[in-house]
């Protein structure tokens, strides 16, 4: 008789083959494509494997429910002045019962990795991604994948990505997963001083006048007892995709005898250190700074801070604890996942800024997220004040800002945008135009980052701040008179300046590669930069 225990393993084997190669064939592509082009196509070489032991960090994601629903929502209803539901916004929780994906898809699909060996390691309330956490050799072995190291074709580096779609044994359908490749790496879009670029010094109360952040206040709110709003009960979100150091904060405030006030609480949405010890913090240290300087009597500042801009994205709109939310940062396009996302924060009243960019196109800028259509872009000026802390004087447009019609050619034009358009402006009567808005970005601001400050810095990652610090003012006005916050402000600033155009400080002079600052709306300059109580009574409807 043959040995028995030979014939269980056999069988045993020939099970796990046979389920595996089940498995196999009933495994489902993923919704979305993310293997970068030039893998696809072959169009770089192999330079190694990933190795097994590596420890990485993804998100999936899952379908939301019913979005030409919210569309509808957004444009017919909580948007529309005429509705009944005009910014009557959603809750978390009534937003992802009618639009979130399906409690039992959600936690089929954290049992399926679990069981595979990724730890979920968080969940969010809108049921929309979970993080997982694994091995890269368990990784590939869930996702039907191999994880290769190819050569970068523009940049001196090679990036991780799969080599082919990623394929799950999973009957609930999975949009995209994110953070199995680094072929685009996110970037602050400050701009530093030198190359072509020196900063001259402005009007403002810094070294060599170099504007700080009360400047703006001044300039674009008010002084002295004007100046009753400052953010009260508010928070302000910032995503950054990289750490801080934290005494940088209070470094910016005593060497500018500013007062600070405001707590700035640090969070790690996916175990990237909020302090980074020693890292270059210019970019993070001055979104927090100019936010606070514009609203010095904010609840709080939380600083979202991840290596996986959708995971800090979905973090903000799960969360819904910040109304004015920012971003200076560019990086790698994910349209099908990240526009669900702002249309969520759109529907719960959140106003989602991101600054439009600094290389005069959007090509050369991004031109990812400022062009979707669902984000307020802020645009750069050349703002010129009375003197120190002085009232605003003159604004024309800073060259450098990153002006025109979205890129991408499936992202249309608005109808609330549409009947500026004309001739002189010279913007596209089809697709989206950016920018939206404006503040300063020329080359005359003040830093501190890695323990000392300097002045002739610029960037249109200025101006985002400032204009989430200026919707924190509003909405401490909103709450204060029993109105709704002032949510996505597109649809409503858009139609207000068209029997208001001095609601805001119209951007005129210079140009921006083909797009020049005229009087009126301009791709330029957007709608303008604040201006004062004449803005915020816009933005609240008064």
């Amino acid at each position: 008789m043959k040995n028995p225990g030979s014939a269980v393993r056999a069988w045993l084997i020939a099970s796990v083959v046979a389920v595996a190669a089940a498995s196999s064939a009933s495994a489902a592509a993923l919704r979305t494509s993310i293997v970068p082009s030039v893998v696809a196509q072959h169009g770089v070489i192999q330079m190694g494997e990933v190795a097994p032991s590596a420890h990485l960090r993804l998100q999936v994601v899952l379908l939301m429910r019913n979005l030409a629903d919210l569309r509808s929502l957004l444009h017919d209803q909580i948007y529309n002045p005429n509705s009944v539901l005009y910014h009557h916004y959603l809750s978390v929780a009534e937003f992802t019962a009618r639009f979130g994906p399906a409690q039992s898809d959600y936690d089929a699909a954290i049992r399926y990795f679990n069981a595979n060996g990724l730890g979920v390691t968080h969940t969010n309330a809108n049921r929309y991604m979970f993080q997982i956490e694994g091995n890269a050799s368990d990784v590939e072995r869930v996702l039907n994948v191999k994880l290769n190291l190819y050569s970068h074709p523009t940049e001196n580096r090679n990036f991780m990505a799969p080599d082919r779609e990623p394929a799950l044994a999973l009957d609930v359908p999975v949009l995209s997963i994110t953070g199995l490749d680094n072929f685009e790496l996110p970037f602050p879009k400050l701009v530093r001083p030198g190359k072509g670029r020196n900063g001259r010094g402005g009007t403002g109360s810094g070294p060599g006048g170099n504007f700080i952040g009360s400047d703006f206040r001044a300039a674009y709110y008010a002084t002295g007892i004007k100046a009753t709003l400052v953010g009260t009960g508010q928070s302000v979100g910032l995503m950054e995709l990289e750490g801080y150091i934290p005494s940088d904060i209070p470094l910016y405030f005593a060497t500018f005898k500013e007062p600070l006030n405001v707590p700035v609480n640090g969070i790690s949405v996916d175990g990237t250190n909020v302090d980074c010890g020693n890292c270059n913090d210019g970019e993070q240290t001055l979104d927090i700074d100019y936010a606070i300087s514009m609203a010095p009597g904010l609840d709080q500042v939380q600083v979202y801070v991840a290596q996986d801009p959708v995971a800090i994205e979905e973090r903000m709109a799960s969360d819904d604890t910040s109304k004015q939310l920012s971003t200076s940062w560019g990086y790698n396009k994910r349209f099908d996942v990240e526009d669900p996302i702002y249309q969520e924060m759109a529907a719960q009243g959140q106003s989602w800024f991101t600054a439009s960019g600094d290389n005069v196109t959007l090509e050369a800028s991004g031109p990812w997220p400022e062009e979707d259509a669902n984000i307020i872009a802020v645009g750069g000026t050349d703002l010129v004040t009375n003197g120190a802390a002085g009232s605003w004087k003159r604004e024309p447009g800073w060259k450098y800002s990153a002006s025109g019609p979205s890129v991408d050619k499936h992202i249309k034009i608005e109808s609330y945008q549409l009947p500026y358009i004309n001739k002189k402006n010279k913007g596209s009567r089809k697709l989206r135009n950016v920018s939206d808005v404006s503040a300063n970005a020329d080359f005359d601001m003040m830093i501190c980052s890695q323990g000392s400050c300097q002045g002739g810095w610029g960037g249109t990652s200025f101006s985002s701040p400032m204009w989430a610090g200026f919707a924190a003012l509003a909405n401490q006005l909103a709450v204060s008179e029993g109105k709704p916050e002032i949510g996505f402000i597109n649809p409503t600033l858009y139609p207000a300046y068209s029997t208001n155009p001095k609601m805001t400080h119209d951007i005129i002079g210079h140009a921006s590669g083909n797009y020049p600052a005229v009087k009126g709306y301009d791709l330029l300059g957007g709608l303008g930069s604040p201006r004062d109580m004449n803005t915020i009574k816009a933005l609240i409807g008064k």
